[in-house]
């Protein structure tokens, strides 16, 4: 990459949000942990330093050496401002009230650069415990709110600032403006990192790097694995060999109608059909963990004995992007587990592969975006993400093929549903749960005792948070008649009004 912003983490919660603004910006950027700082080499362009959980005033409180980032400009958010200005001298107190959510800034400077075309009485977003009660003398204060004097300072004669507030998230309502004065103007930055820019520059390191190595990849059907695999492929043609494997837990007809759209966009794709060997590994299977790690542990088993039939692999293609990648080395080290998850983790080692991942610069919706610029189907691009586990999550208590086959035909007509009425793009994320429980019904002049469905549907930015849908109370009533009168077995439909935190998207 030829300019970047380095956003050094303390920890806090917007720090990815920070990152996600510098690029809309289309200013590429970077985030490292406060303690593991990479050389300011000549394209770093500028520094932000994020938010925290901690106090300055704390013992063992995260801190870095700010003179030795003085050589580009430099950007204190929150914690980061406050970090700046105790380490020069300042005072940091608690606040004598907890500030948090909207404020306006009664005094603005608009003579500084990093507030030029900020409104006076714009709304910020306050989220802080302490703040900045006094500032060295060589500080000047250029922005106030009426409970916050130093909302925002910068250090004469040298291009550090700090700002009280939070810039990146949407309360505050110039922020995107704010950093723009920082990253552009301040730091000279050209804006000149594109999605086709990424495209060019990427297909042209994967050529270089892999020559005319064999590389391997695990395909899902989702975005990630198809943005990458095309990516590769446009740099090493049919050296590519990609495996598509039915575990028996993918979505009704998923199998046939994902194998034909890769084969479609030119992909060397082979389809594995293994449904009976995941259901054996699952037989009497009922914790959630131990469904996860046996559907894990028989991918494994498969891709790596696929993988054995292409002569001389050396590579082992992966669509990690960003999130992953700084959450291995967030820090405090990776975040607690709150499920395992089903990927291709630990085949590198025991296949003694390389591993290839052109995408473990970006963020999803920039994924979607390089993957419009790759003229991939936007049927592809705009799908919900879908568990690696699949369906072997969403039917709670163990599984087996008819359970499977009563899931799949919920789901179909409740998908099909959210894009006959205009929905699916709307939701996040949408699926149906089979309950390990019957309930009580009626049909014709019958008394019967059959499977409950849950329908789930939420609204999200990424996943780490989400609402649930507030779907029409007329598609929900059209979508359980369906599947009650068409899904046999089932009698009951209900809708999970659950937002994340505390529930998870999925149930298991």
């Amino acid at each position: 990459m030829s300019q970047q912003i380095l956003i050094l983490d303390f920890g806090s919660q917007y720090t990815q949000l920070i990152a996600r603004r510098v690029r809309e910006l289309n200013v590429y950027c970077e985030i490292h942990p406060f303690n593991k700082i990479p050389p300011l080499t000549a394209d770093i362009k500028g520094v932000i330093l994020s938010g925290s959980p901690c106090s300055v005033r704390d013992a063992g409180a995260p801190a870095v050496d700010i003179k030795a980032l003085e050589s580009v400009p430099v950007l204190g958010v929150c914690y980061g401002a406050q970090l700046i200005a105790h380490l020069s001298g300042g005072n940091v107190l608690p606040s004598q009230m907890r500030e948090y959510g909207r404020a306006h800034l009664t005094m603005v400077n608009h003579h500084d650069e990093l507030l030029k075309e900020i409104s006076l009485d714009t709304q910020v977003w306050m989220s802080h415990a302490d703040t900045i009660a006094t500032v060295p003398s060589d500080f000047e204060v250029i922005a106030s709110t009426p409970s916050v004097a130093v909302a925002a300072y910068k250090v004469k004669g040298k291009a550090i600032y700090g700002i009280q507030f939070h810039p990146e998230v949407t309360h505050t309502t110039e922020g995107k403006n704010l950093l723009r004065n920082f990253v552009v103007h301040i730091c000279g930055c050209d804006q000149g990192w594109t999605p086709d820019q990424f495209v060019e520059t990427t297909i042209s390191n994967l050529k270089e790097r892999l020559g005319n190595d064999q590389v391997v990849m695990a395909l899902s059907g989702g975005v990630d694995s198809t943005v990458a695999a095309t990516l590769i492929h446009k740099a090493i043609g049919k050296n590519l060999h990609c495996i598509f494997v039915d575990n028996g837990l993918l979505r009704k007809n998923e199998f046939g109608q994902v194998l034909d759209s890769y084969q479609h966009m030119g992909l060397n794709v082979t389809g594995v059909d293994t449904k009976e060997k995941f259901y054996t590994a699952l037989v009497g299977l009922t914790e959630p963990e131990e469904k996860r790690k046996a559907i894990g542990k028989t991918f494994i088993e498969v891709f790596d004995e696929e993988a054995h039939r292409i002569r001389d692999v050396k590579w082992l293609g992966q669509g990690t992007i960003y999130p992953d990648v700084i959450e291995s080395v967030s820090v405090n080290g990776p975040s607690q587990t709150i499920k395992s998850h089903h990927n291709v983790g630990g085949l590198p080692a025991m296949m003694k592969l390389k591993v290839v991942e052109p995408l473990n610069t970006l963020f999803k919706d920039e994924v979607r975006i390089v993957g419009k610029t790759l003229g991939i189907d936007p049927n592809i691009l705009g799908r919900h993400p879908f568990p690696g586990p699949g369906l072997g999550i969403r039917i709670l208590g163990d599984i087996t093929a008819d359970k499977v086959q009563i899931l799949q035909e919920v789901d179909s007509i409740f998908i099909s549903g959210l894009k006959e009425y205009g929905l699916y793009d709307a939701v996040w994320q949408a699926g149906a749960m089979l309950l390990p429980i019957q309930s009580v019904g009626v049909m014709g002049d019958e008394r019967t005792y059959e499977r409950v469905v849950s329908l789930r549907a939420v609204t999200s930015t990424d996943g780490m948070t989400a609402d649930w849908a507030h779907l029409p109370y007329e598609f929900l009533a059209n979508v359980s008649s369906d599947i009650i009168n068409k899904v046999k077995g089932v009698n009951r439909v209900v809708y999970d009004i659950s937002s994340k935190p505390p529930a998870t998207i999925e149930w298991e």
